[in-house]
């Protein structure tokens, strides 16, 4: 990027600084501001602007930009709490992704013809992943219950980096079918769980760790001010590059990094909100520059390449294939239906599914026919969910709150407030805790809120 382009960003992220509180109240989301402003300012055809996506630097931005996010929103979730609710979180990861990514590559071969089956797979595993940031809103709203909020903050905080090794290995294969010489094949022989493993491994050791070191620091007064968070965005950093230096699953490291440093720190000594403060803005900052970066290259090759297909699918990636499986893993979870809606309604594609597109573009190039239609719909596709899961963010929250406060007399949440009886017709049941445990006993505390 130019001095002028970074300059211009500065100014923008200022901008929404100051007026975020009002955008926000009008259904208004940085992620549009800034993808909207790249794409008229930095568009390739007729742009004031220049931005190279070919270039390592964007790539390595990008990468960095999810590790940050997903190492404090993890930080935030309460371990304890968590193991006590693992249903949700596992169904949706077990069942409700894999479903998605055989919908997405199944609806890919169907629809988009003349498709190599690998791009066809990249396609529905990159754009399986969600990102809870597009919904924070919701995910940030103690009114509603916690159980829901942590299970997709959970969800988008796994799913990119289980979707990752599926991602790699279909475009190496892809890279096969297509000749594309000089493409990287790390990943063809299909390591997924070793990546997987290491990830895992490293952030625990990188989280706990770092927490333990921390705490113990905190006791004895050696941290300067501002250290606490300085420590906690060099812990999220460092699992996410070991990771990626010893050929992780980088992004998996960073969530359980966050995992285990939120559930290793004692709070008594670091408290947990102000020391995840850095790492949160970083993230926030970040995120910003790459929705500028996605305006500015992906959103012109979706218009680019646009056709029916193409709109149909993304329109379908958003509903069907998410609704459904999500709908299919939920049956018999204890869930009522307007709440199996809500959960499989806010699963909205973001930077996971950006970063994908980038490593496509690093791995394929951007020339071939048949992959610029895989990347104008992997834009597109996320263009829609910006905008539809931004704009439904807090009427969908308002809405499913009228339906907690005023159940159906015959539903089990009317049966729960009478004691098990069924609660008389007129008569309110009784209010449920806006940030309740779901059984689980005792205070929560409430779930992170997301970053971007």
């Amino acid at each position: 990027m130019t001095e002028a382009t970074i300059a211009l960003i500065a100014v923008l992220v200022f901008a929404w600084a100051v007026l975020s509180g009002a955008a926000t109240r009008r259904n208004v989301t940085g992620p549009m501001v800034f993808a909207l402003v790249g794409f008229v300012l930095a568009n390739p055809d007729w742009g004031v602007l220049h931005v190279d996506v070919d270039t390592s630097t964007v790539h390595g931005l990008v990468e960095i930009t999810l590790a940050l996010l997903l190492f404090s929103d993890a930080a935030r979730v309460n371990a304890r709490e968590l193991r006590r609710d693992l249903g949700l979180p596992v169904r949706l990861l077990g069942i409700g992704l894999p479903l998605s990514v055989l919908a997405g590559t199944a609806l890919a071969v169907g629809l988009l013809r003349d498709l190599p089956w690998a791009l066809a797979g990249f396609l529905g595993a990159s754009l399986a992943p969600t990102d809870a940031a597009l919904s924070a809103p919701v995910i940030s709203d103690e009114r509603l219950p916690l159980r829901l909020r942590r299970a997709l903050n959970v969800e988008s905080g796994l799913n990119d980096g289980i979707a990752t090794p599926i991602v790699t290995v279909m475009l190496a294969v892809a890279a096969t079918q297509l000749g594309v010489s000089g493409a990287s094949d790390g990943h063809a022989a299909g390591t997924p769980l070793r990546d997987l493993a290491i990830g895992v491994a490293i952030g625990a050791v990188a989280g706990a760790g770092g927490a333990w070191v921390l705490t113990t620091a905190s006791r004895h007064g050696w941290v300067a001010h501002g250290g606490r968070r300085l420590a906690a965005l060099a812990i999220g950093l460092a699992a996410f590059t070991a990771a990626v230096a010893i050929d992780g699953n980088g992004f998996i490291a960073a969530f359980v990094a966050g995992i285990a440093f939120g559930a290793t720190i004692d709070e008594s000594a670091v408290p947990l909100a102000t020391t995840m403060e850095l790492p949160e803005l970083g993230g926030d900052v970040l995120a910003l520059v790459v929705w500028f970066l996605f305006g500015a290259t992906l959103l012109p090759l979706a218009f680019g390449h646009l056709d029916a297909a193409v709109v149909v699918y993304a329109v379908l990636s958003l509903t069907v294939v998410r609704m459904v499986p999500v709908g299919l893993c939920l049956i018999r979870s204890g869930l009522d239906p307007p709440s199996v809606a809500f959960v499989a309604w806010f699963g909205p594609r973001g930077l996971a599914t950006v970063v994908f597109a980038l490593l496509a573009i690093e791995e394929l190039g951007d020339t071939a026919p048949e992959t610029q239609r895989v990347l104008a719909t992997v834009a597109l596709t996320v263009a829609l969910s910006v905008v539809l899961h931004g704009i439904s963010a807090i009427p969908g929250a308002r809405s499913y709150l009228r339906h907690e406060q005023h159940p159906p007399a015959d539903g089990p949440r009317a049966r729960r407030a009478a004691g098990g009886a069924l609660a008389p017709t007129g008569v309110a049941p009784a209010p449920q805790p806006a940030d309740g445990a779901d059984g689980a006993g005792g205070a929560t505390s409430p779930a992170p809120p997301p970053s971007g």
